[in-house]
């Protein structure tokens, strides 16, 4: 067996950032960028007005009440075209230009009007109200980076920089093939020595999440033909994920069938709770992560080993940083050789520390506890005895 770090380090090498593509801005939810973006104009593009209200010199309204005439009016595509001299004044609108002469504006709830003679009610120093040109940002900006996991905000901010068109990373093509004869899809009859298939919907579902395209390639039954005739489906894509079916039992085919078909093994066990049974090499041009079929193993797994090879893909992965940390809310016991992952709920104490309690059992077959995890606690190998209130080493989920 190999160490959890030595698993990670060996996938991680097993891939890298896959090639860009085009989009427009209505596709760009949750992609990535390929690309820093750089703006391509001023926001505001002039001097506008933060206010409705009136355009003045500050100078005409250092003393107050004063009555100044109003000679036109500036609104948001419609600027007024003149200038504005001593003693004058122009209506203007949230968003509007301020006219060339003007430097301040008084809302419109400070002043009175009488036809064209607006009394100014408060006085305004030389930029009140008065959103200045490129305040936001100017033209050649760089204001989104490369690597950034696009949000609504991101896609609205681009916009704003007239750019229709963003260079993403191309979405992981994530083939996943279940196996068993034991297995049947949510909703189908089930016999009495058959289980509900939920590892495929949950690791395809956590494939999107991580920003992947899931191709499920549905159940392999327990035959070599079966196996070998499904993984075809897996042609082309980024990445083979199988579930099941890598232990050492004599149902456990998919070593054997993918032996059979040029299977490059890197490595097949590690030292790990959940999750030892567990396989990463090559199949051709198509790396493989073959995870255990315990459900709960086969989760964990996923977010140990699935995650930094998606990053990678996606251009995500970046040196890690410190490790984030809880406070136990339990007892936990010495562990053995195997790096332990501890299902475990999280709360927030009266000091605004973060509580790990792990579940008191830990089954791999359990996935309403894994559901309801808000963590796992890492127990490293040969770990000496916990106790609650110690500081110990987390992973959220």
């Amino acid at each position: 067996m190999i160490s959890v770090a030595e698993a990670v380090a060996a996938i991680s090498s097993g891939f890298t950032p896959l090639s860009t593509e085009r989009i427009g801005l209505t596709d760009a939810l949750g992609r990535v960028l390929a690309e820093d973006v750089v703006a391509r104009l001023d926001s505001p593009f002039a001097d506008v007005s933060a206010m409705d209200g009136y355009a003045v010199r500050a100078a005409d309204v250092a003393n107050v009440p004063a009555t100044l005439t109003q000679i036109g009016e500036s609104a948001a595509g419609l600027a007024f075209q003149g200038s504005i001299g001593p003693g004058q004044c122009t209506r203007i609108f949230t968003g509007a230009p301020v006219p060339e002469g003007a430097d301040a504006i008084v809302i419109q709830e400070d002043t009175t009007a009488r036809d064209d003679a607006i009394t100014m009610n408060e006085a305004a120093k030389a930029g009140r109200w008065v959103r200045r040109k490129g305040m936001d940002f100017a033209q050649g900006d760089v204001l989104l980076s490369a690597r950034t996991v696009l949000t609504g905000r991101h896609i609205g901010l681009a916009a704003a920089m007239n750019v229709p068109w963003l260079t993403v990373r191309r979405k992981p093509r994530v083939a996943i093939l279940a196996t068993g004869d034991e297995l049947v899809m949510p909703g189908e009859a089930v016999g009495a020595s058959q289980i509900i298939s939920s590892n495929s919907l949950s690791v395809a579902a956590y494939v999107h999440e991580l920003g992947g395209n899931p191709i499920n390639l549905g159940i392999a039954r327990d035959s070599e033909d079966s196996l070998r005739k499904m993984l075809t489906g897996a042609q082309g894509a980024d990445l083979l994920i199988t579930i099941g079916g890598a232990s050492v039992g004599d149902h456990d085919l998919v070593r054997r069938v993918l032996d059979g078909e040029g299977f490059d093994l890197n490595f097949f066990r590690v030292a790990m709770r959940p999750g030892k049974p567990l396989i990463f090499g090559q199949l051709g041009r198509v790396p493989v992560l073959g995870l255990p079929g315990n459900p709960v193993s086969a989760g964990v797994t996923a977010v140990i080993f699935l995650r930094p090879a998606m990053n990678i893909m996606l251009g995500t992965a970046q040196d890690e940083g410190p490790a984030e940390t809880a406070l136990l809310g339990c007892d936990v016991a010495a562990n053995d050789q195997r790096q332990d992952y501890l299902r475990a709920t999280l709360s927030i104490d009266g000091n605004g520390q973060r509580i790990a309690t792990p579940f008191d059992a830990q089954d791999s077959a359990m996935m309403a506890r894994f559901a309801a995890a808000d963590c796992l606690v890492i127990r490293p190998p040969h770990a000496t005895p916990v106790k609650a209130g110690d500081m110990v080493e987390i992973i959220p989920l």
